[in-house]
């Protein structure tokens, strides 16, 4: 019994905070009818914060789990005085259920996300099955997607992930913005991969 009030205390949490989160964005966004982009991972803010600078006209979002790193990514907006970008301390499996429908998702940003190496972990991987179908519930057709990653074995299991999932085809697009990130300066660049949402 005190197991099923747990889950159930746990669930109504989760309906809350997607609720709340689904109000943010929607009052950030507007009515919608502008390009909007999403970072998964956004760390710092640092790659996000450089395209919505060189980007003036489209509205970024940038979610990251750590509060930390959205502290420091709120500062890089404030310092820069920009209103094109809102950073939250979301997961990113809440934000994308949490999109408002009626704003149209053009871009999904994946840049250095954790690669879980041991097999086991694989579930957790943001470029398996399970996420694929997330993301490509919450993007409009046409979406484009962008990944990179340090590590070679994660970049070959994304690849053949992203190849075999039927919402997204595997295209070469001209990478949107280049601009140094915590990690990609920490770790570098390994691979890079691009699809649309068909």
């Amino acid at each position: 019994m005190m197991e099923q009030s747990g889950r159930a205390i746990a669930e109504a949490r989760r309906a809350e905070r997607i609720r709340q989160l689904s109000e943010r964005m929607a009052e950030f966004l507007g009515e919608g009818g502008t390009r909007v982009s999403l970072e998964i991972g956004c760390g710092h803010g640092h790659w996000l914060t450089s395209l919505a600078e060189n980007s003036p006209e489209e509205r970024l979002i940038g979610v990251d789990l750590i509060s930390r790193r959205i502290r420091l990514a709120e500062a890089k907006v404030a310092k820069r005085d920009l209103t094109n970008t809102l950073f939250l301390k979301a997961e990113a499996t809440e934000t994308l259920e949490a999109w408002p429908e009626t704003v149209a998702l053009k871009r999904i940003f994946l840049l250095h996300p954790d690669p879980w190496p041991k097999k086991r972990h694989a579930k957790n991987r943001m470029t398996g099955p399970a996420f694929l179908d997330r993301m490509a519930a919450a993007a409009s057709p046409g979406c484009e997607f962008y990944f990179r990653t340090d590590d070679a074995p994660f970049f070959e299991w994304s690849r053949e992930s992203l190849e075999a999932h039927p919402a997204w085809k595997s295209v070469e697009l001209p990478w949107p913005h280049e601009a140094g990130s915590y990690f990609k300066d920490m770790l570098g660049v390994h691979g890079a991969l691009t699809a649309v949402r068909v």
